[in-house]
């Protein structure tokens, strides 16, 4: 094997595939890039058994072949070379050891055999549907930050995506939920996803996933099957497998009685309660709201700080105390786009929904807190 490529193509390549490699690695191939190249093209490819990216980019190249060169070590010799450089990456003829020139700079990386490298992608995935970038993103930016890290209820540490009904319409549905707060998204359902199973994304390949698709510009090909899920855009496939769990019954904590409703700017309820929680105790964050008219007052105190009330401005006419997490507000409010934001609530023991007066696709329920 040897090419050269333009060292801004390599470390744009290298920066997608190398986050998925796990730093300490007990598998000692698990650390390497899986490299191939043929026909003016190099594929890279990393997993750590349970997500695997594969990219390919444009390269000059003199010889086919295949090797895997530690991750990590080539992505910091490609990002300290200097910007418009280019690289050349030769294979000895045994197999074991790659060059990597460029200019006056020299280094010499130890490969691993390729077969040694396990692949995750094969097998069946029937289910095949398409979704604008722009509408992945606000899938999972709606509702990523309301997903778990709790190990124990490991269903719970990813964004369950299925096929859903609302008002009589059928719509692709992403739900979240840690059991604190619960994020629910949803669009109309794509073509081709009908009758697809309902499937729990892991938290690691939603998070890559999220930084891959920031500069994807076209529909993203999306196939899965009840075990793996594959998405594939601009030269670039993800493949991870599911969680094997049941996603709990996320309709039976969004409340359908709650009959008092407070309209309130977003940004000035954010600012507010980032103002006021700068006092709270740094475990729970309590952020105390009392509602009275058309005033809502916030409040937090904590026995080292000292206090702080705000008061802002709201559309409604209902009088209650509820204590709230200001991470948890701030996370569902930072996700409000629109002018107008609406609490629906009922009283100071149940949970509150929130949501978008402007875009109805998205909705938020939070626990309140003892205050």
């Amino acid at each position: 094997m040897k090419l050269s490529i333009e060292r801004a193509d390599l470390l744009r390549s290298l920066n997608h595939v190398q986050s998925v490699v796990e730093r300490r690695n007990t598998i000692p191939i698990l650390a390497n890039v899986l490299m191939k190249a043929d026909d003016g093209m190099l594929s890279l490819a990393t997993t750590d058994m349970d997500l695997e990216i594969n990219e390919s980019v444009a390269a000059n190249v003199s010889s086919s072949g295949t090797t895997t060169a530690p991750a990590h070590t080539l992505h910091d010799i490609v990002r300290k070379l200097p910007d418009g450089a280019d690289v050349e990456l030769e294979l000895n003829a045994e197999g074991t050891q790659m060059t990597v020139r460029s200019g006056r700079s020299q280094f010499k990386l130890s490969c691993l055999p390729t077969a040694d490298f396990p692949e995750i992608g094969a097998g069946d995935l029937p289910t095949q549907l398409a979704i604008p970038a722009a509408d992945l993103r606000a899938l999972i930016d709606r509702t990523k930050f309301a997903m778990s890290t709790e190990e124990t209820r490991y269903y719970l540490n990813g964004i369950y995506l299925h096929e859903a009904e609302n008002e009589g319409v059928a719509v692709l549905r992403a739900v979240a939920t840690d059991g604190h707060r619960l994020a629910r998204f949803e669009m109309p359902l794509p073509e081709g996803a009908s009758g697809m199973p309902g499937v729990i994304i892991p938290r690691k390949a939603i998070g890559e996933l999220r930084k891959l698709v920031d500069e994807a510009a076209d529909a993203i090909q999306i196939t899965l099957s009840e075990s793996k899920i594959r998405f594939a855009f601009d030269h670039i496939v993800l493949t991870s497998k599911l969680i094997d769990g049941t996603f709990p019954d996320y309709q039976r904590v969004i409340p359908e009685g709650n009959d008092k409703i407070v309209e309130i700017d977003p940004k000035v309820f954010s600012s507010a309660i980032d103002r006021v929680s700068t006092i709270s105790d740094g475990k729970s964050r309590a952020v105390k709201i009392a509602l009275n008219g058309k005033q809502m007052t916030l409040s937090a105190s904590s026995a080292e700080s000292g206090s702080a009330t705000e008061e802002v401005e709201v559309n409604g006419d209902t009088d209650i105390e509820i204590g709230f997490n200001a991470k948890y507000l701030l996370d569902i409010t930072s996700q409000i786009e629109g002018e107008g934001c609406r609490l629906t609530l009922a009283d100071a023991a149940s949970p509150t929904i929130i949501q978008d007066n402007s875009d109805p696709s998205a909705l938020y329920v939070l626990m309140p807190l003892r205050v």
